[in-house]
């Protein structure tokens, strides 16, 4: 077993809760705080202790945060929260967030003393529970090194990809981009497979077992061959927000990002026609309905 740490845990929704549960069976005491209380709950059941309040949260060796997105992230920054944080404090940020925050969070902490970490993670919640996440990690190297042990009990394997935290999250909405022009590319296929007559799932069948094996292209490419888009694993409106936040980062550098455009209003349609919650792969009824198929 790891040496035991005291983990403050925030933003339990179905990947926080499983990454929670693992640190708990890890043995290490694990403090949750979560906005609604179901949650909080269930990890108590399973051997956690229930932070009162964010300040709480923060009253730790390690705060690990996996949230939806910037203005969820936001209120970690108080200044107030941060000044009465356990001194020491390392705070590891696993949520998706724009470039412009992980700078902003970064320098937050350090005016503080506290050691910030950008770790987001590229699976579904199913791999969560497993502990079999890859996980993007940016942070000085001594700051890493202190919570390795609890990266090694959520994740696969952790990728160093350098000491300024907001590159980590660069590369996970680069790999999100690459993901959506995926689903994307494949919808549009089996859209044109459709419409002269053919079968999507076999189309999907022979790219995979051939030139584009994986988890990516299977895992999706069976959804949009089934029409299955429920369980949402990742719902269309995240990635809207990702696809959005990877255009963002593109603009901040110069660097055009044309299919991110195309992604962009095609997420929006889906959402405009009430798919918003489902998985991404709702795509294909995006591409349907340009074809006239739907």
């Amino acid at each position: 077993m790891t040496q035991e740490l005291t983990v403050g845990f925030v933003g339990l929704g179905a990947m926080g809760r499983a990454m929670a549960g693992n640190l708990v069976r890890a043995g290490h005491r694990v403090r949750v705080w979560n906005r609604s209380p179901d949650p909080v709950a269930e990890l108590v059941g399973q051997g956690a202790d229930a932070a009162p309040d964010l300040p709480g949260a923060f009253d730790a060796d390690v705060v690990v945060s996996m949230l939806a997105d910037d203005r969820a992230v936001e209120p970690l920054l108080d200044p107030a929260l941060l000044a009465g944080a356990r001194a020491g404090l390392v705070h590891v940020n696993m949520a998706t967030v724009s470039v412009d925050l992980a700078k902003r969070a970064a320098a937050a902490h350090a005016d503080h003393g506290l050691g910030y970490v950008a770790a987001p993670v590229l699976g579904r919640p199913p791999v969560a529970e497993s502990g079999l996440l890859t996980i993007l990690a940016a942070g000085q190297p001594d700051v890493l090194d202190r919570v390795d042990p609890l990266l090694a009990v959520l994740g696969r394997r952790t990728w160093r990809l350098g000491d300024e935290p907001y590159v980590a999250n660069a590369h996970k909405l680069a790999a999100n981009y690459l993901i959506a022009c995926a689903i994307g590319a494949m919808a549009e296929a089996s859209a044109l497979v459709d419409a002269v007559g053919g079968r999507p799932d076999d189309l999907i069948g022979v790219i995979t077992d051939s030139i584009l094996p994986g988890p990516v292209h299977s895992g999706y490419g069976a959804m949009i061959a089934e029409r299955r888009y429920e369980p949402a694993g990742f719902r269309a409106v995240l990635g809207l927000k990702d696809v959005d936040l990877a255009l963002a980062a593109g603009a901040g550098v110069n660097v055009p990002l044309p299919l991110g455009g195309v992604l962009r209003d095609a997420l929006l349609d889906a959402v405009a026609h009430g798919d918003g919650d489902r998985d991404w792969a709702v795509l294909a009824e995006v591409a349907r309905r340009h074809a006239g198929l739907a």
